[in-house]
């Protein structure tokens, strides 16, 4: 008897949502703690997913049922090499971010874990779907519930930040929609069969004529979603007004649904025009490279800094997905779980630091590290890996993204190497100015020190961040498999 993980791990934070309900408004408490073991037992069948993952190039733990059977929609999900180190990684992240709301959330506690858990429930089903109805039905539920925490949860222009992220989510997903009903009927035009089946899509070649087309369709929504340059404007005001634990997910999983799309829809099923835009692309990667960094330079407010830093970052993720080598490809999925856990602790880290003294600004600090030395420490490790320390999860995804992008053209490599040194660049000063030096701000002087919470929290996410530095191993055999399927098919 085969055990469905995956549609448990989709329900299981529904259940726990649907529990949330039914607890009075007031108990706080029991809301914090029912929510929180539920991301626990989520996290853990997760595990056991991953431990029972074989490193093959099919599909695994495949579920299917008839939902529409008139129009060929079915529950059709499962998990390869390049879809379950996300699926561990939202679980994992979302214990962070709902421990990481104990004490920031004090208003509707109840309302906004029941909209985390919905949230939880629609990014996992977006990583395991494999009928292309059922994947846009679950990439349009998780606009809903992250518009509701940026709306109601965040700060000052909240309103403005959630608007502007649903316009631009639905403007791209809408494109992605006409594209997956041109792929449907274009597929019952040819078999007879009407279905939204990846797999049985995938095996009707897209007309050379109609591939560019759908490919752009299917690539402007999952390009505004990475961000890619220029589509990125939502980004940084979505980070910057969300409450902590949303930007730990808007950065440390959201964003890896566009990266995702890329490799599970664009390249399979448009191989030829994959390879013709390939190069385009890649520009749009690098300049987001280098412009990701450039402006987190000039940042003051460190929550801005770390946002447009995800430009930078994710341009390289971009570049090694469209290398389209194994080192590439592989270092692009792996530098996406890097950036989850790497920018999620930065996210973390400084809403500790704006809980404390209400202000993200760096002039508005100086000397943390004699007061904090405890925050400082976890703040210098995480910071290290962004930057790609060697040791840490940062370098190896970096390296093989590097080695991938020499393979395809000297020069993607080299521009995106300038990269790296700017991000030293503006981590280094910003630690520099906000960390280091004199305490020139009274208040600053009786800032407290991480709680067990805190050191918890930071803790878990530090181990997997030197966990994939000293041994990817762990983390790279399962993909690739599945990784040399996908270049068989770009052949």
């Amino acid at each position: 008897m085969t055990f469905n993980y995956l549609s448990l791990l989709i329900l299981l934070p529904l259940v726990g949502a649907l529990v949330l309900l039914f607890v009075p408004r007031g108990n706080e408490r029991a809301v914090r703690w029912i929510a929180l073991v539920t991301t626990l037992v989520t996290f853990a069948v997760s595990v056991a997913l991953f431990a029972s993952f074989r490193s093959i190039s099919d599909m695994q733990f495949v579920e299917r049922a008839a939902w529409i059977p008139q129009l060929g929609i079915s529950w059709y999900v499962g998990v390869d090499g390049l879809s379950i180190l996300l699926v561990v990684l939202t679980t994992f992240l979302m214990v962070i971010a709902v421990g990481g709301s104990w004490n920031g959330i004090t208003e509707r506690v109840k309302e906004y874990h029941v909209l985390f858990l919905i949230l939880e429930a629609a990014i996992i089903g977006v990583f395991v779907a494999l009928d292309l109805f059922l994947f846009y039905v679950f990439w349009e539920i998780t606009l809903i519930p992250m518009a509701l925490l940026i709306g109601i949860w965040g700060h000052g222009r909240r309103v403005y930040a959630a608007i502007k992220f649903v316009l631009f989510t639905m403007f791209g997903s809408t494109l992605m929609l006409v594209a997956i009903l041109v792929l449907a009927f274009a597929h019952r035009d040819a078999t007879g069969t009407l279905t939204f089946a990846l797999d049985a899509i995938q095996k009707t070649p897209v007309p050379l004529g109609l591939q560019p087309i759908l490919f752009l369709a299917f690539a402007l929504a999952f390009a505004i979603k990475v961000p890619m340059w220029p589509f990125h404007t939502w980004l940084p005001d979505a980070h910057v007004e969300a409450p902590t634990a949303g930007s730990v997910i808007l950065a440390g999983v959201l964003l890896k649904m566009g990266t995702y799309g890329f490799i599970r829809f664009n390249m399979p099923l448009f191989p030829e025009a994959a390879k013709s835009f390939a190069p385009y692309i890649i520009v749009l990667a690098l300049i987001g490279i280098i412009y990701g960094a450039v402006v987190s330079i000039v940042q003051k407010d460190i929550k801005s800094l770390v946002a447009f830093s995800s430009v930078s970052h994710l341009g390289f993720v971009m570049l090694g997905l469209f290398a389209l080598n194994a080192q590439g490809i592989s270092g692009g999925i792996l530098q996406m779980v890097n950036h989850g856990l790497s920018t999620g602790a930065l996210f973390l880290l400084v809403g500790m630091l704006y809980e404390r003294r209400h202000t993200r600004l760096i002039a508005d600090f100086g000397g943390v590290a004699k007061v904090m030395p405890i925050y400082a420490a976890f703040f210098l490790v995480v910071m290290f890996s962004s930057v790609g320390l060697p040791g840490l999860n940062g370098f190896v995804g970096e390296f093989l993204i590097l080695v991938g992008a020499f393979q395809a053209n000297v020069w993607y490599a080299t521009f995106a190497a300038t990269g790296v040194v700017l991000s030293a660049i503006y981590l280094l000063w910003m630690y520099q100015r906000a960390m280091n030096g004199p305490i020139t701000h009274d208040e600053n002087k009786s800032l407290q020190d991480l709680s067990p919470r805190e050191i918890a929290l930071l803790a878990a996410l530090v181990v997997f961040i030197v966990w994939i530095g000293m041994y990817p191993k762990t983390f790279l055999d399962p993909m690739q498999a599945s990784v040399s399927n996908l270049l068989g098919m770009l052949k």
